[in-house]
């Protein structure tokens, strides 16, 4: 019976051992995931989801210009046809661009991965025809990740960033302008990756909170850098895996 039991364990786990729990400190440590990076500096990284969509993201691109703040767009596949301008425009102005799928679809344990694969590999070409170098990240859609994911998405080149916990604006709710700015100014901390949306049709609730944000963090010395920049910027600092 104990020799079942191990047995099954094992197999439910993926032969990686009964007792290797595939957690976010799993993940991290072995830098298949990225939530935060940890550091001494005072940088931290503004993110985006869901674009390009003009009412938002050209007010954001204005705002990031007048602040000499730079940022990650995790853009979608199918509004990269409609608005090529948006995305020339983050990339001439020193943003990065990372891979957001291009349905938006969410992916759980019952997903197929030759469909998880077309949605990534759709919107990298669209971007490659318009002379934009493959991205090098990737944001599942709603942050939902599983084992399967992750190897398919490392074996396309890619590394999978989500947020920091404490960082989700949750601006998609559209909570308000000064629920966003607190939710950012009152836990921001070194190497912070903040979850923004420039697609939230009918708000412009982070356009708002932007006006606010990004002068306060002017204030209190942090630089915002592209993800790549902060990946770079890593130290030995230990993870800290609290909410």
């Amino acid at each position: 019976m104990v020799v079942l039991l191990i047995i099954s364990a094992v197999f439910l786990n993926g032969f990686d051992g009964p007792s290797l729990k595939k957690d976010r400190f799993y993940y991290e440590k072995k830098g298949e995931i990225v939530w935060e990076v940890p550091m001494q500096e005072k940088k931290v990284a503004l993110t985006f989801d869901d674009g390009p969509y003009p009412p938002s993201t050209e007010p954001i691109l204005d705002l990031l210009k007048s602040h000499g703040a730079k940022a990650t767009f995790f853009v979608v596949g199918n509004r990269i046809r409609r608005y090529p301008e948006l995305i020339l425009r983050e990339q001439r102005e020193g943003h990065e661009i990372a891979n957001h799928t291009y349905n938006h679809k969410y992916f759980n344990r019952h997903s197929d991965s030759t469909m998880l694969q077309d949605e990534i590999v759709k919107t990298e070409a669209h971007l490659q025809e318009m002379d934009i170098e493959k991205p090098k990240l990737f944001r599942p859609p709603g942050g939902y990740y599983n084992e399967a994911m992750v190897r398919k998405v490392r074996s396309l080149g890619y590394t999978t960033v989500l947020w920091s916990w404490h960082q989700d604006t949750k601006d998609w709710r559209k909570p308000g302008v000064q629920a966003i700015v607190d939710r950012v100014m009152n836990h921001v901390r070194n190497g912070d990756i903040i979850l923004f949306h420039d697609y939230v049709p009918g708000s412009m609730e982070t356009v708002e909170a932007l006006k606010l944000i990004l002068p306060a963090l002017n204030e209190q010395g942090y630089q915002c850098v592209t993800v790549t920049e902060l990946l770079h910027s890593r130290n030995s600092l230990p993870i800290d895996t609290t909410e």
